[in-house]
């Protein structure tokens, strides 16, 4: 049955000490046999567990898909917070280093390349829960991404503040699935873009040329 073919139920809230493991091998087993192949047999073997452990600390399959999809999507998200924590006093130079974050992650992660690969074949039971899960991860991620720009107090107001990071959050997640450079020129491009638009691209020029 695909996973939205009815109410997700839940996976059971906090978890416990096996939680990451079992998120862990399950998003392994999907990168490499398919969301299809993945059972709570296969998942409890794989993380060193019972069934019974995984069925307590997950619940269904189609919880499973949305734990994985959403640990991934929060790994994203940490690695822009640590962007911005890392600089401070830089506007410009945090949105380049959260975008090289970004773009670094997704070359390496292995259940995205996995969701990607499915569209060219007839394993596709994930890509539906992911388009569902881009829409709050959408407003989710512009809602922190506000908060922080606004910390900086640039020479915007809020509708403009919301205007920027709409463009760079799309534009973000277009080389996410489509990459056309390597991560650091592409965001080095991005944050010339955002430092024009702020007033300071005499502070950040390009630093690497695109090809």
């Amino acid at each position: 049955m695909p996973i939205m073919s009815g109410a997700l139920r839940a996976a059971p809230p906090g978890g416990g000490q096996h939680r990451q493991p079992i998120v862990a091998a399950a998003i392994e087993l999907t990168a490499r046999d398919g969301w299809a192949a993945v059972t709570m047999a296969r998942l409890a073997e794989a993380a060193g567990v019972s069934r019974q452990t995984v069925y307590n600390e997950i619940g269904s399959k189609a919880a499973l898909a949305e734990v994985m999809i959403s640990h991934e999507l929060g790994r994203f998200l940490a690695v822009v917070r640590t962007a911005f924590d890392r600089h401070p006093g830089d506007l410009v130079e945090a949105i380049y280093e959260a975008i090289r974050a970004v773009l670094d992650l997704a070359e390496d992660n292995i259940l995205l390349r996995a969701i990607a690969s499915a569209t060219h074949g007839t394993d596709t039971e994930l890509l539906p829960l992911l388009t569902t899960r881009a829409g709050s991860l959408l407003t989710e991620a512009k809602a922190m991404l506000g908060e922080r720009v606004r910390s900086y107090e640039p020479p915007l107001d809020d509708e403009q503040i919301a205007v920027m990071i709409d463009l760079v959050v799309r534009t973000v997640l277009s080389h996410v699935m489509q990459p056309s450079d390597t991560p650091e020129r592409t965001a080095d491009a991005l944050a010339w873009v955002a430092g024009r638009v702020l007033g300071t691209s005499a502070a950040r020029p390009m630093r690497h040329r695109t090809r």
